[in-house]
């Protein structure tokens, strides 16, 4: 009767302690690994769409790519496309948000150097636009609700590496107010 007894217990321990693992691999609604991102100010400031595909890679890194197309000329007179790859460093309690710090690689197409004619106020392109690569650092902050949906800003800096000397510009801004939505 004792070792019948002590067997019942035995196996009701061991579906006690089951059911209390499958407890804990509920998934937390921040740990999402994917996230969509739009800017907000891209189309109305820049005249082009800026997208970004982000994944987390753990609680305090990520690794994402930002494509920047200008649709309108008259707003952005120089940058016709851009894209970036970049890695970001997070710092804040929740899973990937938080302060974060990031650095970052751009290959754009850019117009060439334009020559300014001030008696017939008329601009020429002396060079036909130009595929350039930067690199460059950046800092930025993002929260993330329940849902998740996230919000944030960044900006960054970075210095082109290739053919400067054929456009007018030797540097690259990165700035955002963003929207997006983790999955």
């Amino acid at each position: 009767m004792k070792k019948i007894f002590l067997a019942v217990i035995t196996l009701f321990s061991f579906f006690v302690a089951k059911a209390q693992n499958k407890n804990d691999t509920i998934v937390n609604p921040y740990e999402k690994k994917n996230e969509f991102i739009l800017d907000l100010i891209g189309p109305t400031l820049g005249g082009g769409i800026n997208t970004s595909y982000e994944r987390h890679l753990n609680k305090k890194s990520s690794l994402g790519i930002t494509f920047f197309y200008i649709y309108d000329n008259t707003k952005e007179e120089d940058m016709n496309y851009s894209i970036s790859p970049y890695y970001r460093r997070y710092f804040g309690k929740k899973y990937a948000s938080g302060f974060f710090v990031e650095g970052f690689g751009m290959i754009m197409s850019i117009d060439g150097k334009k020559i300014y004619d001030t008696a017939e106020k008329l601009t020429f392109t002396e060079n036909p636009a130009v595929i350039n690569l930067s690199i460059g650092a950046g800092l930025g902050w993002k929260g993330v609700t329940k849902s998740g949906f996230t919000y944030g800003a960044n900006l960054g800096w970075g210095k082109m590496l290739f053919n400067a000397d054929k456009t007018d510009h030797t540097q690259v801004a990165k700035f955002s107010l963003n929207a997006g939505y983790r999955f």
